[in-house]
């Protein structure tokens, strides 16, 4: 379990002073301009040796992303844009950093931005968060008040602007193209691959798309060395990681762990168990609403880190939005509530996603009110698998992967209730 010694977000919960004041007396912007006069490759190297992987969902290396930007300037600017689209059906680990934290994101802006040649950066927030928006922009101010941000930011000899773009509530634009899309002021629609956006990015200038959190643990990591961070975890699977845990247990929360702890620990210890006891655990999805589901049974002693999930139970870490489901839930209905927003949030750009989640949807609502055939299930899996890897973007996977999941685990369930529905219509017909 992690010491509070060893948190990086330090006011989580919003207990304690969130203004620039606080933030300093709990350590941060302790140092920057040392940071920063450690030089670019100094501090690409440290971020590599931490073993950070992104937050926002895909686990890239931190680090080597950074390295992908052009060392010297061809004329172009570069840009660091920070996607705080957070959107994910069950995530809300962003939001607590932005409104209660927010200066552990500002000053990892300023270092990361540095590293990578970039003198100013876009913060990209989701539509619907407006408080968030308030508490962030409140500090920006400050902190161009104070000299942290604007010319010589810091006094680390490095000139930073920092933005906040307020999106307008669509999901796709959570994807790092489409989210370069709509900050240029263009419908929020993927992008094709190549060029990618460190070669061709904002305003065709080099850019790199950073998750919220993988940006506020920079200072953090830089000032306690990497070898601290790569000391949670198991290899691979470094670091200290939010969690935010919704659903059937008994205290739902967001919490700071480190990275590998087990399901079991993670639950018990931060959520008081799951409601109705673990006898009563149905499913989980471990990482937020694109991935799939897993069997309670199978969920219990799991690892919580990128490998583990995908590799021993075909799931993933995400952004570690754990989902929750007791044996009360309808799990069928679920999974149709998710194919139900993705179909909704589809782009329409690629025509296996447009017409398929839209398709997939109303399989679903059938199989759901059990007035499909069996042979549908087999169908469904079929097209869920012409969808996934055939889009521009992964969106297309994240309409697939929960009704895989389903499939996958529940399967016994949607023929049940396919038989039972045939039944009773049978008894009526008899009557």
């Amino acid at each position: 379990m992690l010491q509070d010694k060893d948190r990086i977000f330090t006011n989580l919960y919003g207990m304690h002073d969130r203004t620039l004041a606080g933030a300093k007396q709990r350590g941060h912007w302790d140092g920057t301009a040392g940071i920063i006069k450690n030089g670019r490759e100094w501090i690409i190297e440290q971020m590599k040796a931490s073993g950070l992987r992104g937050r926002g969902g895909a686990g890239f290396p931190t680090g080597l992303k950074w390295s992908f930007m052009p060392k010297e300037s061809d004329g172009r600017p570069a840009y660091l844009v920070i996607n705080a689209d957070e959107s994910e059906p069950g995530t809300c680990k962003d939001r607590e950093i932005m409104r209660h934290d927010p200066h552990t994101l500002i000053e990892g802006a300023l270092i990361a931005s540095f590293a990578m040649n970039a003198n100013t950066c876009y913060i990209y927030l989701r539509g619907e968060y407006i408080r968030e928006r308030e508490a962030l922009q409140a500090a920006i101010d400050e902190c161009y008040d104070a000299g942290l941000l604007g010319k010589n930011a810091a006094k680390s000899g490095w000139d930073f602007d920092l933005f906040l773009h307020h999106g307008a509530g669509a999901y796709i634009c959570g994807e790092e193209t489409a989210l370069l899309e709509s900050l240029e002021g263009k419908k929020g629609m993927p992008r094709m691959k190549p060029p990618f956006p460190a070669g061709a990015g904002l305003y065709g200038c080099p850019t790199t798309v950073n998750n919220v959190e993988s940006i506020a643990v920079v200072p953090t990591i830089l000032r306690r060395g990497p070898e601290w961070f790569a000391g949670f975890g198991r290899p691979n699977n470094s670091g200290t990681k939010l969690f935010g845990i919704s659903g059937h247990v008994n205290n739902p929360c967001v919490v700071e762990e480190a990275m590998s702890i087990s399901f079991e620990e993670l639950i018990d210890k931060h959520c008081g168990g799951i409601r109705g006891g673990w006898d009563n655990l149905k499913a989980v999805i471990p990482g937020g609403s694109s991935v799939p589901c897993v069997r309670g049974e199978n969920m219990r002693d799991a690892i919580m880190d990128f490998d583990y999930l995908r590799g021993e139970l075909g799931s993933g870490l995400g952004t570690a939005a754990v989902i929750v489901m007791d044996k009360q839930t309808d799990i069928i209905k679920a999974i149709w509530r998710l194919a139900k927003f993705y179909k909704h949030e589809s782009c329409g750009q690629c025509t296996p996603c447009r017409e398929g989640t839209g398709w997939m949807m109303r399989v679903m609502d059938r199989l759901m009110r059990g007035e499909a055939e069996v042979e549908e299930i087999d169908m469904l899996w079929d097209v869920t698998k012409q969808v996934e890897g055939h889009t521009i973007c992964a969106l297309g996977d994240a309409a697939a992967w929960p009704i895989q999941g389903l499939i996958r685990n529940f399967r016994d369930e949607i023929e049940d209730r396919i038989r039972v529905n045939k039944q009773g219509k049978a008894s009526i017909a008899a009557e």
